[in-house]
């Protein structure tokens, strides 16, 4: 096979164009084979062999720079550059699903947000123009789905105001992010792909009028000297050139040959250029090609020959919420969808077919997202924005200047929250419960089974003047988790026993962590340690029954699936300092490192987030209390 014989970028100069295409092919077979059976992103990689056949034909990496956003197409790129064990892909100790610096130095940028590549760029032009070195290039490859975001456009306005800076910027295009690409610039590519180019016309109708006597040559100058409108009018990439940008394209983004050609007069000029590439997500395997929901964007375990699941999928947290909005769209005409490019991941998808005009994809823009929302509730609907909990990370100044100070009653709604394992450090959703208690009047729920989102979910949208969260797990929804009674707005799910006054330990269980926290009272409970279990339900603000449970119990224990700092461990101290209840409060979460790829259970018993870890701390605690009252009755006898 020529793959085994690709050890590096600069072993593909010595194939020609028929050993290149039969690469190709290779390459293809590999993937459909290795993430077959690990999992992973099939669809955007199947789409981009020749493409990044292409780049490290033309570019010297690492000396150039070749980054990809938003990672997740990167594939072809390891296996090029000498990483060809995909065996562990996405599990503990084997390759990232992203570009990963530990892995090489072929890797520059490893978060998988989309929309950053083109500012990453950008500083990376620039710096070879402050040191001076010209032998450097830069090349940026960025899907039509990421240049949806607003960033990207941000990166644009900086990259085109330097018409001597080269930089080299791949667009992409296969008409889809998951889904299939949607807004203005979706069309405007789309009249691109199918419109001749100008240089041809040009070319045909320079011919002409040089063949045509007295007026045929001061014609064909005109028209040459009004190159931007006739431009315009032939092929409307004059849109990237009214930046400031050279454009080439659009190129057949699976000509290898095509494809070097173009990205060589890319490299060779001396400002920045754009390289619109046709491609084909999930190209060469006919049931990604069928699967016209995401083109097989990412897949769990499947059958090579079929594409079909190797295991049947329980119900997901996802799949309640998706079933729940249905059932609130016919009761509500008022409640819409927003999502951002992410329908079928979010599981709006159902809401979207029953109910087309109210779901609103704003592409990948959640900024944008978040302040279109604020302005829908102002105009009288209750706006639902589903997105990851990773992503809202990046709306955070609009859901507190836009949604939360004009007090709009929308609802966000936060898939996988809390640990999410394979996809890497930037996917964890270990951030939002810390970000969000600064917003003033922003109520969080954390729900801990399927029965108390859909409750929570409708609890949500009842809320009209303020922000309003949801989060839940990545995955399979776990059993139902019954409550045993009622404290303020607190479910009680577990009580010591009745002869016991003052119990030893006051376990605060957030969201999907409540099998947990009660396996950690069990546990507790051989010790002779007693404990009350409370689900908070809403963890945003602090429910004020708590701090007067608190001080009946010796100790406060917190459990959350979110980072430390700032989290709900911290909110229901600082609750309990305002109370003045002087309880020792021990908090448990995710502490805040970046985590590696790994199982969530891996990565859970990695942080210590389990239920034996925590109960031997917590023992150990309540050891160390008893310890000082005995001290503390001897000295007073004595």
């Amino acid at each position: 096979m020529l793959l085994t014989r690709i050890k590096g970028p600069r072993d593909l100069d010595r194939l020609s164009q028929e050993e290149l295409n039969t690469l190709a092919a290779e390459i293809r077979s590999f993937l459909v084979d290795a993430v077959s059976k690990t999992g992973g992103h099939l669809g955007p990689n199947l789409g981009v062999v020749e493409l990044t056949i292409a780049l490290h034909r033309v570019f010297e990496s690492p000396k150039d720079k070749v980054l990809f956003d938003t990672g997740h197409q990167a594939y072809v790129h390891k296996l090029l550059t000498g990483r060809q064990d995909f065996s562990d892909l996405r599990s503990k100790g084997g390759l990232s699903g992203y570009p990963s610096r530990a892995e090489s130095d072929h890797d520059i940028i490893e978060n998988s947000h989309a929309s950053t590549v083109l500012g990453w760029a950008d500083g990376l032009a620039k710096a070879n123009e402050v040191l001076g070195r010209e032998d450097h290039h830069v090349a940026a490859v960025i899907g039509d789905g990421a240049l949806t975001g607003g960033m990207a456009w941000e990166a644009l306005n900086n990259i085109a105001a330097a018409k001597d800076r080269p930089l080299v910027i791949v667009v992409n295009d296969n008409e889809r992010s998951y889904g299939p690409t949607i807004g203005g610039l979706a069309n405007h590519l789309a009249t691109l792909r199918t419109t001749d180019g100008y240089e041809r016309f040009l070319a045909r109708g320079k011919d002409l009028l040089e063949r045509t006597p007295v007026v045929g040559k001061p014609l064909y100058e005109t028209l040459h000297g009004a190159k931007k409108g006739l431009k315009d009018f032939i092929a409307p990439q004059g849109m990237f050139e009214d930046l400031g940008l050279k454009y080439i394209g659009p190129i057949d983004g699976h000509d290898i040959e095509a494809l070097e050609s173009a990205l060589q007069r890319a490299k060779r000029f001396s400002g920045p250029v754009i390289v619109h590439c046709l491609t084909q997500k999930g190209r060469g395997y006919t049931p990604a090609l069928e699967h016209e929901a995401d083109r097989f964007h990412a897949v769990g375990v499947i059958h090579p020959d079929t594409g079909l699941p190797v295991k049947t999928a329980a119900a997901s947290w996802t799949s309640v919420f998706a079933d729940e909005m249905v059932k609130l769209g016919h009761e509500r005409p008022d409640i819409v969808g927003i999502t951002a490019a992410m329908l079928h991941p979010v599981g709006l998808n159902k809401f979207a077919e029953v109910f087309p005009d109210r779901i609103y994809d704003v592409g990948i823009a959640e900024q944008h997202g978040a302040t279109s929302a604020a302005g829908l509730a102002t105009g009288g609907v209750h706006p639902v924005f589903a997105v990851y909990a990773t992503f809202l990370n990046r709306a955070f100044d609009q859901v507190l200047m836009d949604v939360a100070l004009h007090k709009c009653g929308v609802t966000f709604v936060l898939d996988r929250a809390g640990v999410t394992g394979d996809d890497g450090a930037s996917h964890n959703g270990m951030w939002d419960m810390s970000i969000l208690q600064v917003v003033p009047g922003l109520r969080l729920a954390a729900p801990r089974d399927a029965e108390q989102l859909r409750a929570q979910l409708r609890e949500a949208v009842e809320v009209k003047d303020a922000p309003t969260v949801v989060r839940y797990s990545k995955g399979v929804v776990g059993p139902a988790v019954p409550a045993v009674g009622r404290i303020g707005g607190m479910d009680v799910l577990r009580t010591p026993a009745p002869e016991v006054t003052r119990p030893d330990v006051l376990l605060v269980s957030v969201g999907a962590l409540a099998p947990m926290c009660l396996d950690i009272a069990d546990l507790l409970d051989k010790q002779g340690i007693s404990s009350t279990v409370v689900d908070p339900r809403w963890v945003k603000p602090v429910d004020e029954a708590l701090a007067p449970l608190a001080d009946q119990h010796r100790v406060v224990v917190t459990v959350e699936d979110n980072g430390r700092t700032g989290g709900v461990g911290a909110a229901v101290s600082q609750a309990l300092r305002d109370a003045g209840v002087d309880v020792p409060l021990r908090d448990f979460g995710i502490p805040q490192r970046f985590l590696d790829h790994a199982l969530r259970k891996e990565i859970m018993a990695e942080i210590g987030l389990t239920a034996p870890d925590i109960a031997r701390q917590v023992t150990g605690l309540v050891a160390k209390l008893d310890g000082r009252y005995e001290s503390e009755t001897a000295a007073t006898v004595d």
